[in-house]
């Protein structure tokens, strides 16, 4: 079976926590973390409240959360369909022992830049 790793984030107004003037090191962490499972071919997915409020409201793990704990639980953590914890967001390890994959492999991808960015200030 493939895992499959929902993350049921609060409202936020955007998802790698860069927006306004105060930075979010733990959000643009976990995008970071997100893009580059993504990018490998796992199955990873946030939902952010505020603007895909139908996989709250389909996922009954998190209808149970929010009812019994409120919006400030999240957010919530799905594993093949079944809550592993909320409050928080996954590790590096946690990602690592999900996807069957060494920690030090995903803790290198993290290093790796995607793409090189040259900039030049010479017009």
């Amino acid at each position: 079976m493939t895992t499959k790793v929902e993350l049921f984030d609060p409202a936020l107004c955007c998802p790698t926590g860069v927006c306004g003037t105060d930075v979010n090191p733990e959000l643009t962490k976990i995008a970071r973390l997100v893009s580059v499972l993504t990018g490998m071919g796992y199955s990873v997915k946030r939902y952010n409240l505020a603007q895909e409020p139908m996989p709250f409201s389909t996922n009954k793990e998190i209808v149970d959360l929010m009812e019994q704990h409120g919006v400030d639980s999240l957010p919530g953590v799905v594993v093949n369909g079944t809550l592993v914890f909320s409050g928080r967001y996954p590790t590096i390890s946690e990602f690592a022992e999900w996807f069957d994959m060494a920690e030090d492999d995903l803790r290198e991808q993290m290093k790796t830049p995607k793409k090189t960015l040259n900039i030049s200030l010479n017009g």
